[in-house]
């Protein structure tokens, strides 16, 4: 004849199995092999140092488990009865089977911290020791909260396997908030828990934390028993056979609560294990089924119908919006980008009027020209540039006002990549040349005034019209007329060249403002028209909604009213049996819920 608590445990897998949750038979499953199984899994698990190992080999009097400052447990290690002691270290290797290799039990730790190839899952050690015998299993685990993920997965995978708890902690302190959190969580799988307190023996306030701790404990709702340890004077007393000390070491009362809470109590445990495994199963399997009977009701499709017409409504109210803002944003640009055009080309004809106070255009005008080309070309790039990114930010900013955000908002070519090409090449300057022909000619005509009025002068004092003086003053005469003729033909140069580039950058600018200004058209056409489709779309989509809402009101309520009542049945299912679940355990968490 079967336990009770295995009925009720088939009952819900087979629930869960029709509520298409596998998921929740298969943990179930595990859950009723484990408990059909003949070992006892004690789970001894805390945070790191906090006496963990030493705790484990002082209940079974051997060093099993590895200890010391430098030393971590890095994986289970699962003491277990064995007439001959033996040590294996179980491992896998690129996902394949486990292999199983013998080691000499007292080399066992050194060899779980040396590693080996592929991943190391767990140590066994059998022993020969009268508290295993009747098929108790002791599970050193790695410190929970260790840095080292993997170690805090491996222990909370083995909580699962686990039929009853020993959470450490050390005397040393009072029990911290992730230390109750702890033990809350490994209630949730495991509800048989008991809290050993060790290192009393370097705590001389231990008894007052004993105190302390029982009233968190009591505080935070967890039902466990508290015994205060000392592994130390255990091993000691063991040596020495000192059965007063041992008395003192607090592991008379920790191995007798072993023995009655959990040995001599097996089926006690797993009526608990099951009973919490299923009430958390149910409780899941109760969620949607309570959320498809508060659906059924017309009132839900109202308030669907409505909240459709809300929506269209918004829609609306948004679409106005953003056409104001798509055209006073774009309008703004526009202004902005002349202003900042105007200013560039000003920039530039700043610096030629500065280049040709000095510079002579008929030396190095192809530089010029190649300098005035490059600037234009920089300030139409710039220009251009500003004008995609201003663009690609007003599309952003209208799209806020819909629901939804698309990437291909921009147009893939709005502005003509020949603008330059497109401006006609600049006129060069007429430039005078001032050639020796007409130097001679300009020097004779000169000189001719300075050797007539010096001769004249001379002349009173008795010496010839053309002599010395008045030859040297026609020849200075001559030099000074050429100097002048050449600084004014200079001027007029640089005149030139000056009001050449004006021209040719007057030219660029009515041109290039003309094609930025029918880029920004062409942009803000091509947005307006993706944001009216995607407001057509979302307003159709909506539309549909509504629709959709409608004829669900109108439907036939007689099918909303069958899936009702099969809702209903199901409930009242899962209510039996979570009660008959409740009467398994003796008491359970209430389920939240009613017939």
């Amino acid at each position: 004849m079967s336990a009770p608590w295995l009925d009720v445990l088939d009952d819900t897998i087979r629930s869960c199995a029709a509520h298409n949750r596998p998921d929740l038979a298969a943990r179930l499953r595990e859950t009723r092999s484990r408990q059909l199984d003949p070992k006892l899994r004690v789970l001894v698990l805390g945070e790191p140092k906090q006496g963990k190992s030493q705790l484990v080999n002082a209940m079974v009097n051997a060093p099993v488990c590895a200890v010391g400052d430098d030393v971590t447990t890095t994986v289970p290690t699962f003491v277990q009865h064995a007439e001959t002691p033996n040590a294996t270290l179980v491992r896998t290797i690129a996902n394949t089977p486990t292999e199983r290799i013998p080691v000499p039990i007292d080399q066992l730790a050194d060899q779980v911290s040396a590693g080996h190839t592929g991943e190391l899952l767990r140590a066994e050690v059998g022993i020969p020791r009268a508290l295993l015998t009747s098929g108790l299993v002791l599970i050193d685990t790695p410190g929970v909260g260790d840095l080292r993920p993997a170690h805090t997965a491996s222990t909370f995978a083995a909580l699962l396997q686990a039929d009853a708890v020993l959470m450490v902690s050390d005397a040393t302190a009072e029990l911290t908030a992730s230390e109750i959190e702890l033990l809350k969580q490994v209630m949730t799988s495991c509800p048989n828990v008991t809290v050993v307190l060790t290192k009393i023996d370097i705590a001389a306030q231990w008894r007052r934390v004993v105190e302390r701790n029982r009233a968190h404990l009591a505080r935070a709702g967890v039902a466990a028993k508290l015994i205060p340890v000392s592994a130390a004077l255990r091993l000691r007393a063991a040596k020495t056979g000192d059965t007063a000390l041992n008395a003192e070491s607090g592991f008379p009362e920790l191995l007798a609560c072993v023995q009655q809470d959990i040995v001599a109590a097996a089926d006690v445990l797993a009526r608990r294990t099951v009973a919490v495994t299923a009430a958390s199963a149910i409780k899941q399997l109760v969620a949607p089924v309570r959320e498809e009977l508060t659906d059924q009701g017309p009132q839900t499709t109202i308030a669907k119908l409505t909240e459709a017409q809300r929506r269209i409504d918004e829609l609306r109210r948004r679409s106005a919006r953003w056409q104001t803002v798509l055209s006073d944003e774009m309008a703004d640009l526009v202004s902005d980008l002349e202003y900042d055009l105007r200013d560039r080309t000003r920039r530039i004809l700043r610096e030629v009027d500065k280049t040709f106070e000095t510079a002579d255009p008929a030396r190095g005008w192809q530089a010029f020209e190649d300098w005035l080309e490059d600037n234009l070309t920089e300030a139409a790039a710039t220009n251009f540039t500003w004008l995609l990114d201003r663009s690609e930010w007003v599309a952003e900013k209208v799209a806020r006002s819909f629901p939804v955000h698309r990437e291909d908002l921009m147009p893939e070519s709005v502005f003509p990549a020949d603008v330059l090409d497109r401006v006609s090449k600049m006129d060069k300057p007429v430039i005078e040349r001032f050639t020796v022909s007409q130097k001679l000619f300009t020097g004779l005509r000169g000189s001719y005034g300075g050797v007539l009025m010096f001769g004249l002068v001379t002349s009173l004092a008795g010496m010839p019209l053309i002599n010395v003086i008045s030859l040297g003053a026609g020849a200075l005469f001559g030099g000074k007329s050429i100097l002048d003729e050449s600084d004014q033909r200079l001027k007029r140069r640089q005149a030139a060249a000056k009001v050449a580039a004006q021209r040719h950058v007057d030219d660029f600018f009515i041109k290039f403002s003309k094609d930025f200004r029918d880029a920004a058209r062409t942009i803000q056409r091509s947005l307006r028209g993706h944001f009216s489709t995607l407001a057509d779309d979302l307003q159709e989509t909506l539309l549909e909604s509504a629709r959709s809402a409608r004829r669900a009101v109108q439907a036939d309520a007689a099918e909303r009213e069958r899936r009702a009542r099969e809702a209903k049945r199901e409930l009242d299912r899962l209510v039996q049996l979570y009660q008959r679940v409740q009467a398994v355990a003796g008491s359970a968490p209430p389920l939240g819920i009613s017939a």
